[in-house]
């Protein structure tokens, strides 16, 4: 398991005991020490920019200089000052966001931090918070992202709940909206068609995947309430829908879910028909905008080193 960054400041600032330390190789040292598995040291942060370990290091780290436990001398290199060989010396003492709290320079850090984000006296404790020894096990760009995961996870449900009222129509419709905003069907106006009408031999919408529709994926669409799962039936008289129109891709949607019959015909017809559950259609609403639109952005940013290179 990987420890949170609260938990690695001791061992942070044991890793600077001998000298000047490369940021990197304290997170591999560490690594090894910890016994943390491939796995483990593999897992990225939702960016994928950079792995949850290496991360958790860092932020440890960031904390220990800001209360003047270690310093850093150049670009990913950092040294431990005697304040942090103090601190090291003290056996008993449990290094952590409580414990920097009684040196000057975290408070002001931390009010600082308060100060920029423009806290008032009724939110200032929560501000505070990711400061604190009981909630600060998160880093705060992982509490950020836990925030931004439970509000996606909200508008997700919200949106599924709105097209299960919706129309028939209106839901094939959006279907082939989204599988235009996902790039099926190119820039032709006329790329994807919802059909809905009597006699369309089992099939809701059309994507033409080329400008004169010779390559076209055939869509069903069934708008069911949770609970009412897609079984292997429907798969099988899509799959023959598809036969008769000589059509080789088809897509199923469903507000709903699909049963593990059906999600195992699917996959012995191989890769020409590909499903897509209430859960996942929400995700893809929100990932391309449809049903949905960008409130605000929130850009995580950090030093430039090139910037400050000597």
């Amino acid at each position: 398991m990987i420890p949170d960054y609260q938990t690695l400041m001791r061992p942070v600032l044991a890793c600077a005991v001998a000298g000047e330390t490369r940021i990197g190789d304290a997170v591999e040292h560490l690594a090894n020490q910890l016994g943390l598995t491939p796995d483990e040291c593999a897992e990225l942060l939702p960016s994928g920019k950079q792995s949850r370990f290496a991360n958790r290091v860092n932020w440890a780290k960031a904390y220990l200089a800001k209360a003047g436990l270690v310093e850093n001398t150049r670009r990913g290199y950092f040294r431990i000052t005697q304040r942090g060989q103090a601190a090291l010396a003290d056996v008993t003492a449990t290094i952590n966001n409580a414990y920097l709290d009684q040196f000057k320079e975290f408070q002001d850090f931390k009010a600082k931090v308060n100060e920029a984000d423009g806290a008032n006296a009724a939110t200032t404790a929560q501000a505070s918070a990711p400061f604190s020894a009981q909630v600060g096990t998160e880093t705060p760009d992982e509490a950020l992202r836990k925030a931004h995961s439970a509000i996606t996870g909200a508008l997700a449900t919200d949106l599924l709940d709105r097209v299960r009222k919706a129309t028939p129509a209106f839901f094939e419709k959006l279907i082939v909206e989204l599988l235009l905003a996902m790039g099926y069907g190119g820039t032709s106006e006329e790329a994807g068609r919802a059909l809905g009408q009597s006699g369309d031999d089992g099939v809701d919408g059309v994507i033409d995947q080329d400008p004169l529709g010779v390559d076209q994926i055939f869509v069903q669409a069934k708008r069911y309430a949770e609970g009412n799962n897609i079984g292997a039936g429907a798969i099988r008289d899509f799959y023959g829908a598809l036969s008769l129109k000589k059509a080789h891709k088809g897509i199923f949607v469903t507000t709903s879910a699909f049963s593990q019959p059906a999600v195992d015909t699917a996959r012995g017809l191989g890769s020409r028909i590909v499903l897509i559950d209430g859960l996942q259609l929400s995700r893809l609403m929100i990932r391309y905008n449809v049903g949905c639109r960008d409130e605000d952005v929130l850009h995580l940013k950090k030093v430039d080193e090139d910037f400050f290179e000597a």
